[in-house]
């Protein structure tokens, strides 16, 4: 009787553990493709597609962003850096119904990040960022939506992209978990609110 039950128990948790391996396979394939692929769980609009992932910039680290624009200007900001790819902004927008805009090609370098200029360690040790997370090898994500309070958090529709679209960068750029960075934590920013940090938090709680 006990062997049954445990077998009953090995059973069930190989059941559940077998189809989100499934799908974790799935998401780390599509990751590397070429073009624009639909990833399931991500509303994206390509304004600038993937090439060969073997010819994009050796990313290492994600800036996470949040703009003090108000609801709607993602797809704005996205066209404008998608028209001037270098100017001040970053790779990926996300609005705050949840749907991301690709603007960038990955060989080319966004104006993001104030070169790491934090080293009081106060939210992470900088001794590891220091003048080392900068833009040449850091892809930028920007989420819109703390206009006109800034302390405004993200919506539950960019969180639960945010969610899947870490997975996708990480798997796309072999970036491990603990290069994904809120700006506040490796540049000073306003005071009135800590950029970036509970999504950049997030995506470390939610882990591998």
């Amino acid at each position: 009787m006990m062997i049954a039950r445990l077998l009953a128990a090995v059973l069930a948790v190989f059941f559940l553990i077998a189809p989100a391996a499934a799908e974790d396979a799935e998401l780390a394939k599509l990751a590397r493709a070429s073009g624009t692929p639909d990833i399931p769980g991500l509303k994206l609009v390509w304004l600038a597609p993937w090439g060969d992932v073997r010819n994009a910039r050796p990313w290492r680290n994600i800036i996470v962003h949040q703009t003090e624009g108000p609801a709607g200007s993602a797809r704005g900001g996205a066209q404008a850096q998608a028209k001037t790819p270098t100017r001040r902004g970053v790779t990926v927008w996300v609005e705050t119904d949840g749907t991301v805009y690709w603007a960038v090609a990955e060989n080319l370098v966004p104006t993001h990040g104030d070169g790491a200029n934090r080293n009081d360690s106060k939210y992470i040790d900088n001794s590891a960022t220091y003048r080392q997370v900068v833009r040449d090898n850091s892809i930028g994500v920007e989420f819109a939506g703390n206009y006109p309070d800034v302390t405004t958090g993200p919506t539950d529709a960019q969180v639960a992209a945010w969610r899947v679209l870490v997975q996708v960068l990480r798997a796309r750029y072999d970036i491990p978990l603990d290069r994904v960075y809120a700006h506040n934590w490796i540049d000073y920013k306003d005071a009135r609110h800590c950029e970036g940090c509970w999504l950049a938090t997030l995506a470390r709680m939610w882990g591998e």
